[in-house]
């Protein structure tokens, strides 16, 4: 069974323009029980030390899993660090992981980068991408 996972960048949270943020494969095919790994990367410089990552499912809204940055612990809300783990050493870029793949994780995941932390309100975002790349 493939299992596919289509990789956004996103532009909401006021965050950065999508042509500066780089998250590379657009689209993964993967085994089931497999792990699909993902990274984003941007060029705004060294300030821009958060990072946040979505995940849609179909017939779903977008949901914030995990929002991790340069200089601290990831926080993830209501999702679990062992299925979708995180790795941020530099503030440029970052990695997401889901672990063991089932057939409800495809859907369609988004990084986001910000300057600065919302702390109150880094689980609200709901905003649809502004910018895409395409997937063939």
């Amino acid at each position: 069974v493939h299992i596919s996972l289509l990789c956004y960048c996103l532009t909401a949270l006021c965050l950065v323009e999508g042509s500066e943020v780089t998250q590379i494969p657009t689209i993964l095919w993967k085994l089931k029980e497999s792990d699909a790994q993902m990274n984003c990367s941007h060029t705004k410089g060294a300030t821009y030390t958060q990072m946040y990552w979505y995940r849609q499912l179909p017939g779903e809204g977008m949901k914030q899993v995990v929002y991790t940055s340069s200089y601290s612990d990831p926080e993830y809300g209501d999702f679990r660090e062992d299925k979708y783990p995180t790795v941020k050493a530099v503030a440029e870029s970052g990695s997401f992981t889901v672990k063991k793949l089932e057939a409800g994780d495809s859907g369609m995941y988004f990084c986001a980068v910000s300057q600065h932390s919302d702390t109150d309100n880094k689980y609200s975002c709901t905003k649809t991408p502004v910018f895409q790349q395409d997937v063939t």
